[in-house]
């Protein structure tokens, strides 16, 4: 088990809260510590966003628990009312992710009603609040998340297994059960990635050259995210035609071997490329074979022919083969445009084009 930087800042959260409550000489100090459980968030945008509809939220609870027992006193049966009632304004004011929190302010304040009530629903709000904004200090200046070294090394990795599994597969080497569950382990780790690539556009740049280098770099992260997805419905076309791969030519066989061997060392090249890893321009062959579509598509026809010709090959073998020759081809074209990307951003933010691959601790 691995000890994230979203652990210690709980932590680190609380201990501030439950210190500045006692600095404060605030009464329950708990209420501010478990206010900072609730506002804490994975990144400083939604923590500021979370921290406008706290305010509202919870002033909504406080308001809401002051009228209760007002009017009506602190019966469980009023306390429960109030809870139907804080929780359906919230949901029609769209900020139901107040409602844990604001729940804990309305019961805070009236469980004990006394001759200073309103002094004590004051005292218990300023609790809560507190916790809320210690919360958002730890995430503002304590390991302030880096989306975007998680964001290129979850993609370099998801990348990396990806095209692992394409090599063996291509040459009729990977065990298909243990590939299927592989790939669904792979698409959920997709399916993350677009999870995280949302946190990295959520951070705000104080700048607006940073702002205009941010956005050239979410098209590059998002087309990343794009050339990934195509790699595996690629390997998911071997996996599923993996008894045709049997029954084709030799030669066809080894000419996909090659083109798609080329096609990932192309794809391995750009994503070092982007980082500076590697130097911008070089060749990809295998052997005799170099990285190209038409080459590709002529030996396709061929083998058509001669389909066409032997009768004993299977009529559903055909429309198989060329899903797997175009999944290639689609493969082929999201890696270009990615390379036309990351080539056409070095050239213009040179000095904005550092990522730094290092293990980040998880937010």
């Amino acid at each position: 088990m691995k000890l994230g930087a979203r652990i210690l800042k709980t932590g680190i959260a609380i201990i501030l809260a439950l210190f500045l409550s006692e600095l404060l000489q605030l009464p329950n100090p708990v209420f501010a510590g478990i206010a900072a459980i609730f506002a804490l968030q994975p990144t400083i945008y939604r923590s500021y966003l979370s921290i406008i509809e706290q305010i509202q939220g919870n002033s909504i609870g406080a308001f809401i628990a002051v009228i209760f027992v007002l009017l009506f006193g602190n019966d469980i049966f009023i306390i429960g009312l109030g809870a139907i009632i804080l929780i359906t304004i919230n949901l029609k004011l769209r900020i139901e992710n107040t409602i844990a929190l604001s729940l804990v302010t309305l019961l805070a304040i009236m469980e004990s009603p006394g001759d200073e009530f309103i002094q004590f629903a004051l005292i218990r709000f300023s609790t809560i609040m507190l916790g809320v904004f210690s919360a958002f200090i730890i995430n503002l200046v304590f390991l302030p998340p880096k989306y975007e070294n998680k964001l290129y090394n979850r993609i370099s990795n998801v990348t990396e297994d990806v095209t692992k599994w394409l090599r063996l597969t291509v040459r009729r080497a990977s065990e298909h059960h243990t590939l299927k569950s592989d790939i669904e382990k792979m698409q959920d780790s997709i399916s993350k990635l677009d999870m995280i690539y949302a946190m990295y556009k959520e951070e705000r740049n104080y700048f607006k050259n940073n702002a205009v280098a941010k956005s050239r770099k979410l098209v590059i992260y998002r087309q990343m995210i794009s050339t990934t997805k195509r790699a595996l419905e690629t390997l998911k076309k071997l996996h599923r035609f993996d008894n045709d791969m049997a029954d084709i030519t030799e030669e066809f066989q080894y000419t996909l071997q090659q083109q798609l061997d080329c096609l990932i060392h192309y794809h391995e090249h750009v994503m070092l490329k982007f980082i500076g890893k590697v130097r911008p321009q070089v060749s990809f062959e295998e052997g005799e074979v170099t990285l190209n579509r038409r080459e590709l598509f002529q030996v396709f026809i061929q083998q058509q022919r001669q389909m066409d010709t032997d009768r004993d090959i299977e009529e559903s073998m055909l429309p198989h083969t060329m899903q797997i020759v175009s999944a290639f081809m689609d493969y082929l074209e999201q890696v270009e445009h990615l390379d036309m990307l990351i080539s056409s951003f070095q050239a213009y933010h040179k000095e904005d084009n550092e990522v730094t691959i290092e293990e980040t601790a998880e937010n």
